[in-house]
């Protein structure tokens, strides 16, 4: 049996997405997947050993140049690949108009959430056929629940495997010794952004408890970053642009991983490494870091957690001091998560 996965972006959405993958084969050991995904997250659907085929889109490039897109004759090309396979199935796991319309263009029965537990009702007009899932689930247990409702088994809910095969991660980077632990400061919305003197003080912390702390980045803002995060520590390493290989690689030579909520941090999850991950405008009830060995810290402000990009808090500021440099805590709501309390609850977790 052969089915179609269309889970485009973004990488913890992508990642929510494989242990469904895992309880399907180990259903249906005839099952095999073939995945439509960004062009910039290919690698991961073919971590896993279920997927046979992952078929590169590029929709976020090709929107900023319809004419370019049209002249090189990439999306012919992706149709061509897309249509290449009659499926015996089509799962739309992401719930966008983007992502319905790529399941009606390949050819299978199409199938996805119902328009009330959809993100974009409209994908629905796409799908021959939906299911129902609560709003009130983990985004990894909606996925779970869709794929085992239309591939037709039970899965236990207490059982996650995200089925990485490091095997088939080409990557040469070798843990060299050191204890390491990998800060992932960087993600998407302002809200969501730990204060990066917090950061820095929390790398003195952990570079006196004798770890090298690894920092990542993916722009030049990220680099700035974790050169400020670095300065004046000799235990604190700014690692050269990473691919995202690489960094499974890194997260999977550490003992532990220190997070925002960010796409990341859920590869983290995924490779059952120890996460604290902080949490201040964002539910993770919904969407955090989900497995073994994870550490949800979350903001007691009344506010939090508000789901906005932008923050609206009108209470008092709150001011911090660090190397006698004072500064403002934005968001308020991440003056919850000291750094010396991260710290604490970091070194507890791994030493579980």
């Amino acid at each position: 049996m052969r089915v179609l996965i269309v889970k485009t972006s973004s990488l913890g959405d992508i990642i929510h997405t494989l242990p469904a993958v895992t309880d399907a084969h180990n259903a249906h050991a005839n099952l095999s997947f073939d995945w439509v995904v960004e062009e910039n997250f290919v690698e991961v659907p073919s971590w896993h050993p279920a997927v046979e085929k992952v078929i590169p889109v590029a929709m976020r490039r090709w929107r900023r140049n319809l004419v370019q897109t049209y002249l090189n004759h990439e999306l012919r090309a992706f149709k061509r690949a897309l249509q290449g396979v009659h499926y015996d199935l089509v799962i739309d796991a992401q719930g966008l108009i983007k992502s319905g319309f790529i399941s009606r263009l390949s050819r299978g029965l199409t199938i996805g959430l119902s328009n009330r537990t959809i993100r974009e009702p409209l994908a629905t007009l796409f799908y021959n056929k939906v299911y129902s899932v609560p709003w009130t689930e983990h985004a990894v247990d909606r996925i779970r629940q869709l794929f085992s409702r239309a591939l037709k088994y039970r899965y236990d809910k207490e059982f996650i495997d995200y089925g990485i095969d490091l095997d088939r991660i080409k990557c040469s980077i070798q843990a060299n010794g050191a204890k390491q632990v990998l800060f992932l400061h960087g993600t998407t919305w302002a809200t969501k952004h730990w204060p990066q003197y917090y950061w820095r003080h929390l790398a003195h912390l952990a570079t006196e408890s004798g770890y090298e702390v690894l920092l990542p980045w993916g722009d030049l803002k990220e680099k700035e970053r974790a050169e400020f995060i670095a300065k004046d520590n000799v235990s604190v390493v700014v690692l050269e642009k990473q691919t995202l290989s690489g960094l499974t690689q890194h997260i999977n030579n550490s003992k532990g991983v220190i997070a925002v909520d960010t796409g990341l941090g859920h590869l983290a999850a995924a490779l059952s490494k120890p996460t604290v991950s902080l949490y201040g405008s964002t539910n993770p009830g919904l969407s955090g870091t989900f497995g073994k060995n994870q550490l949800h810290l979350y903001s007691n402000f009344n506010c939090a957690p508000c789901v906005k990009k932008v923050c609206t808090y009108n209470g008092p500021g709150i001011t911090e001091e660090f190397e006698d440099q004072p500064f403002a805590v934005t968001p308020p709501c991440f003056s919850a998560h000291k750094p010396e309390q991260v710290w604490q609850r970091f070194e507890n977790l791994v030493q579980e």
